[in-house]
């Protein structure tokens, strides 16, 4: 099982990308949240030339955010700096496009950017529609060197419904997975296992990843403690402002919700409504957002809601939930690590050395 990081990104995330590759980590995955971060090309250029092993990547990537074109060309930028380094992940759009009260991208959409970018970096001419017309692109120099178009990228493609798990396997892409159940992300994994086989693939082709966030809580800790609620309290949060877009905002509801939460989620509910301006909820209701627990919502950043929704427990009931990931088939876990809580990567770098 490789042992990777996700941040909400900064302009000198390089900092702890560094230490990352410095403890073991095989790769720093970088948000792409316009409205709550910083760019994550330019924090992943600062980060390639800081290090020399680990992998850089878009965890993940909003196509509304640049022209396909745009991006190819960021990611064969990138590619220069750190050659056979660089990973292209891509979802459809939740933080970065909630927090402007914007819906998911289209499937659809998502499936004809990755067409055209990869080509792209494979020196392709493309077909693709740039200002409502259909053109004709490519990348015209890239034998003056100023771009790395030869060495690989890694495409990788966030994925939580069943659609998006089948263009997964169509496109024969890395898998990211967002859970911090092992029972579901096991099943989760075993159905997109059935729909890469049924792809034509070979079943250790695919490349699994689970993004989860969490703590490592000591021995009689409470799951509710500052240092639990500053670290695993924003991922756990995640799902407060989901059922807060839901009930406003009339977007797919939470699959699932666990029954003990209900109290807890239609409390946050009720404070969202408060939210001003009126009609632009989202300002404040994803604020913050996988980063920071706000005041406001702390009373319902409870215990429960840490523990069902993140990776907070004791190092051994962490080790055996990891442990059940790897033997399921999972190949990576990608922990996320918070603004202001940098030093916890000491604490997941040596549980990662359990499982080198």
């Amino acid at each position: 099982m490789r042992f990777a990081i996700a941040i909400p990104t900064d302009a000198e995330s390089w900092r702890v990308v560094r230490r990352a590759e410095e403890l073991g980590f095989a790769r720093a995955w970088f948000y792409d949240t316009q409205m709550l971060s910083a760019d994550p090309f330019v924090a992943m250029a600062a980060a390639a030339m800081k290090t020399t092993r680990i992998r850089l990547g878009t965890g993940v990537l909003i196509p509304s955010n640049r022209l396909a074109a745009v991006s190819a060309n960021a990611f064969a930028s990138l590619n220069k700096l750190a050659p056979g380094r660089i990973d292209f992940g891509i979802g459809t759009g939740f933080t970065g496009r909630r927090a402007m009260g914007l819906g998911a991208v289209k499937l659809a959409d998502m499936e004809e950017y990755i067409r055209v970018a990869m080509a792209l970096l494979r020196e392709e001419t493309v077909e693709a529609e740039v200002e409502g017309k259909q053109r004709l692109i490519r990348l015209l120099n890239p034998e003056l060197g100023l771009i790395n178009t030869k060495d690989p990228v890694g495409l990788y493609i966030a994925a939580s419904g069943p659609r998006a798990r089948q263009l997964t396997a169509k496109l024969g892409a890395g898998w990211i997975n967002t859970t911090a159940d092992v029972a579901g992300g096991i099943a989760a994994l075993e159905e997109m296992q059935g729909l890469w086989r049924a792809a034509g693939h070979e079943r250790k082709a695919l490349d699994a990843v689970v993004l989860t966030g969490g703590v490592i809580l000591e021995p009689g800790e409470p799951a509710d403690s500052p240092r639990a609620v500053a670290q695993a309290g924003p991922r756990a949060a995640m799902l407060l402002h989901r059922a807060a877009d839901a009930a406003l905002m009339g977007w797919p509801a939470i699959a699932n919700m666990p029954a003990e939460l209900a109290d807890t989620i239609a409390g946050y509910v009720a404070l969202a409504r408060q939210f001003r301006p009126q009609g632009a909820h989202y300002l404040e209701n994803h604020r913050g957002h996988l980063m920071f627990v706000k005041p406001e919502e702390r009373p319902f950043v409870t215990a429960d809601l840490i523990r069902l929704t993140t990776f907070a427990a004791t190092e051994p009931e962490l080790k055996e939930r990891i442990a059940a990931l790897a033997d399921a088939g999972y190949d990576e876990i990608a922990i996320q690590i918070v603004p202001g809580q940098e030093h916890a990567i000491e604490d997941w770098g040596r549980l990662r050395r359990a499982f080198a």
